[in-house]
């Protein structure tokens, strides 16, 4: 009985977020109907002490990651400097090459720290057009827009300020440049397999005869050229992002070590920081800040202009995702707790390959709730100890472990409920009985590729 409660509320905050339900809302009543269902007067003293404690907790190590790259986007979009990189991608490659063009401005907004959500308005207006010149369907540009920003350079590649490439530093003491040769492999299995695919997917329509399609909605105006920075100046702030990340990530390090001790005058206590679980957090916020910066330095006329207007919506997106994966982690945390989740956990235990158990447990959470991040923080938060023990004993380093948890994170959680696909297929006005099923194939390519890197890792052992 324990098992089927904890079972209930999964699939319960499933199909409320499937039936676009916030959440923030339904995230903590599913939890707590299981603790009533499990022990009714434990309801408020787990509500007080486990879901507020774990939720505030998270906000209080990522919001900043979320704010700061909510407010690095929106800049980039309002100095213009996304659209010079779009035109510029499109120009090197050929519009013939419209889907490998999407792909690549994806990857590029998205190593460089744009919020994957503000990259799907960003490009979507490019796809469109390419799409109708090339007379590729535009049920495809879903798929296509996915692979370049909800893949592998969400979490594979080693560096990637995305908050999935964040969590489990906190976990494993590791920074985001954990397993750099494993992370670019998977990187390349994607982007290879991924392209692939779309194109096979291109080439079934054109023999069908199938062009762009009319009476679509949501269509675009035609995107203009005018007037965009050089594509080396609009670029230069995503650079400086990953760069600095690399550096403040061995500066913090070095200047705090691995604990650090405060004490101003009003204390009553010194304040000591475990650095080594916050130092890829510190760093990642640094770099944004210089990324921000950068940006103001080359284009301080048309950013401040709308600054107040633009940074309301991205502080509102900050707050919307930051609390809904805060809210799942304290779902998470409920659930952890309760007698049914033992009974799921033993099962996942029975799994003896710690890499291969932890794979199947985030990227089966992800799915679950429908949130890369989210996914990944339940599973951490229940079993990252249990991870670490199984690696010890078998000599598996911890940035390994990092590795595959953050690319399992981004494997399933793409299904129909996941916020992203949604808000994917609202601003292309698809739905997802035209869309859905590429966007599932990539969410298979990319599940494969997490157990590709596993495989290379136990033939090579390279890291």
């Amino acid at each position: 009985m324990s098992f089927l409660i904890a079972v209930a509320a999964l699939v319960f905050l499933m199909f409320v977020a499937y039936r676009g339900f916030s959440v923030i809302l339904f995230a903590p009543v599913a939890a707590l109907l299981a603790v009533l269902l499990t022990d009714p007067s434990a309801v408020p003293p787990i509500f007080t002490g486990l879901f507020m404690d774990k939720m505030v907790g998270f906000v209080k190590l990522y919001f900043p990651v979320f704010l700061l790259g909510a407010v690095f986007g929106k800049v980039i979009e309002l100095s213009g400097f996304s659209k010079s990189i779009v035109a510029a991608v499109i120009r090197i490659v050929g519009r013939q090459r419209a889907m490998l063009a999407i792909v690549l401005v994806g990857a590029l907004l998205t190593y460089g720290g744009v919020s994957l959500f503000v990259v799907v308005f960003a490009i979507y207006p490019f796809a469109a057009e390419m799409f109708r010149q090339s007379d590729i369907p535009k049920r495809l540009i879903p798929g296509t827009i996915a692979l370049g920003a909800f893949t592998f350079t969400m979490d594979s590649l080693p560096g990637t300020p995305q908050i999935q490439n964040i969590i489990p530093t906190t976990f494993f003491k590791t920074d985001t440049w954990a397993a750099p040769i494993l992370g670019t492999l998977g990187a390349a299995f994607i982007l290879v397999v991924g392209l692939s695919y779309l194109e096979w997917r291109r080439r079934q329509a054109a023999a069908a005869g199938e062009g762009y399609g009319d009476d679509h909605i949501n269509e675009p105006e035609p995107v203009g050229e005018k007037g965009l920075a050089h594509p080396a100046i609009a670029i230069l702030p995503l650079i400086v992002v990953g760069v600095m990340n690399k550096v403040f990530t061995s500066l913090v390090a070095g200047i705090y070590g691995t604990t650090h001790e405060v004490r101003l005058e009003g204390m009553a206590k010194p304040l000591v920081t475990d650095v080594s679980s916050v130092a890829a957090i510190w760093a990642v916020q640094g770099a944004l800040l210089v990324g921000i910066l950068t940006v103001l330095a080359f284009a301080w006329r048309p950013v401040t202009q709308r600054f107040a207007e633009g940074t309301k919506a991205a502080i509102g997106g900050a707050l919307l995702a930051s609390m809904n994966t805060a809210s799942e982690y304290g779902f998470g945390a409920v659930i952890a707790a309760l007698p049914g989740f033992l009974v799921i956990r033993d099962a996942l235990r029975s799994i003896p390959d710690p890499l291969i158990n932890e794979a199947i447990s985030v990227t089966a959470l992800a799915g679950i709730t429908g949130s890369a991040s989210g996914g990944m923080s339940i599973a951490l938060a229940a079993m990252a100890d249990q991870f670490i023990e199984g690696a010890n004993a078998a000599g598996i380093p911890l940035e390994v472990l990092h590795r595959v948890a953050s690319m399992a994170s981004g494997g399933m959680d793409t299904l129909p409920h996941n916020g992203a696909v949604i808000t994917l297929l609202a601003v292309t006005g698809l739905t997802h009985r035209q869309a859905y099923g590429d966007i599932f194939a990539i969410t298979c390519t990319k599940t494969a590729a997490v157990f590709v890197v596993i495989g290379v890792y136990y033939l090579t052992g390279i890291t």
